[in-house]
């Protein structure tokens, strides 16, 4: 290895360069995910497909997304993460360009359920997990929580665009737009990102003299390692516990506010250009409050953090039926800065109680389970709230599930002893 090789690029650590092209990436394959609350109206106008049509192919969306992380994990352990998350930005790309030609439902649920179902599962937050994980000594949770934040940082970018383009010239131009900045990301993807600082003759950053790799793990297919990492997780509570939470996680996230703000403020009056607004403005708050959750994670209990988290979005989740309108009321905000600020500010937290549990790799995987639990709520959470509406004409009922599920994973945040990172993870050794 050339000493050209180990010096900071541009007086900068390569780690923070490998950071911030993950976080691009995580905010393209966000870009899609955003656009499916303010699209599922226009494809229906255009089609006149039902609410539980659109509804049916987003929750197959958010489960094939949730199911594809711990395996999309562990293919990035086995052949590496910079292959892996390059053919997924390439597949997100395609997937939502093919969109703009689809004439059948079905076409809607292979594309949007299965290629980009898949490609942003790739592209979730297992990525940059590992990432932080294997470049990150110092402030690895500050960068945790600032690839959370790019679930936010891609809402607040694409969210308002795609709606203006959906109620404009049309959902094609807003499909077409996320298709075109995945493609052209994939090839800078490429050129940045390496699997691991060894391959460029660094340390993580702010590793200790010293330091050494841990040791890799051997098993021989991706199929096999996730496999193990769901059986060694599955001896311990501290894994069901965040399965649990993190399924509520997504219910109460991506399956209720991502999909079905926009129509449930449509159902008040409010235009859905100011609904995606309102969206956006949620994730200026979010990216607050993951930043803020990624470093509080560095210094304090992360079982805390969760049960603060999960109580003040229950509250939140309680107020938002009654404050909705066809106009935007202060008192709305309340409900923009309690649920912005801990949209996906459990993730740190998470990552880092599933690293003490299991150990930095294996944990790794073993975060890919939980993420999936999360992505299969949500999904439940898409399909429940479609079926709500279409048999109560409102949304009331889904709004007051959501918030009594978050008040009850607050108390569970609450049943797991801390481990130190020092330890022998759970069902090793």
């Amino acid at each position: 290895m050339t000493t050209a090789q180990r010096a900071p690029v541009l007086g900068v650590h390569r780690a923070w360069w490998v950071a911030a092209v993950t976080l691009g990436a995580l905010v393209a394959a966000a870009g899609f995910r955003s656009s499916t609350g303010a699209l599922l109206e226009p494809l229906e106008s255009d089609f006149g497909w039902s609410r539980t049509t659109t509804s049916g192919a987003v929750t197959l969306n958010l489960v094939v997304y949730g199911l594809t992380a711990p395996f999309a994990a562990a293919l990035m352990e086995r052949f590496g993460v910079r292959r892996v998350a390059t053919a997924a930005l390439v597949l997100v790309g395609v997937g939502s360009g093919l969109t703009i030609w689809m004439t059948s439902a079905w076409q809607l649920w292979l594309l949007w359920g299965f290629a980009v179902g898949i490609g942003t599962g790739a592209l979730a937050l297992v990525f940059g997990a590992i990432v932080a994980t294997r470049w990150f000594e110092r402030h690895r949770g500050l960068v945790v929580g600032a690839f959370s934040a790019a679930s936010s940082t891609g809402q607040l970018i694409f969210l308002p665009s795609i709606a203006h383009l959906a109620s404009g010239p049309g959902w094609r131009w807003a499909a077409g737009l996320t298709a075109v900045a995945a493609l052209l990301l994939a090839p800078l993807l490429w050129w940045v990102l390496r699997d691991r600082p060894g391959d460029v003759g660094l340390t993580p950053y702010g590793a200790p003299a010293g330091w050494r790799p841990p040791p890799r793990v051997t098993d021989r297919s991706a199929a096999s390692l996730a496999w193990r990492a769901l059986r060694t997780g599955a001896r311990s509570w501290p894994f069901w516990m965040l399965v649990i939470t993190f399924w509520i996680c997504g219910w109460s996230t991506n399956g209720l506010i991502g999909t079905h703000f926009i129509p449930a403020a449509h159902d008040h009056g409010m235009p859905a250009t100011t609904s995606a607004g309102l969206l956006a403005v949620i994730g200026i708050f979010d990216i607050i409050g993951t930043l803020a959750s990624g470093w509080l994670t560095d210094r304090y209990d992360p079982r805390l953090l969760l049960f603060g988290y999960y109580f003040f979005r229950g509250v939140s989740l309680l107020l938002v039926p009654f404050l909705l309108g066809p106009t935007v009321q202060p008192s709305l905000f309340v409900f923009v800065v309690l649920y912005g600020l801990d949209w996906v500010a459990t993730v740190p937290p998470t990552v880092a109680l599933c690293r003490r549990h299991f150990g930095p790799d294996l944990g790794a995987v073993v975060f890919g389970w939980v993420f999936a639990s999360h992505m299969v709520g949500a999904g439940i959470a898409a399909a429940y709230a479609g079926w709500i509406r279409e048999a109560r004409g409102d949304y009331l009922l889904a709004w007051l599930t959501a918030a009594v599920l978050c008040l009850a994973a607050a108390g569970l945040c609450l049943t797991v002893s801390a481990r130190r990172e020092d330890e022998t993870p759970v069902g090793v050794g």
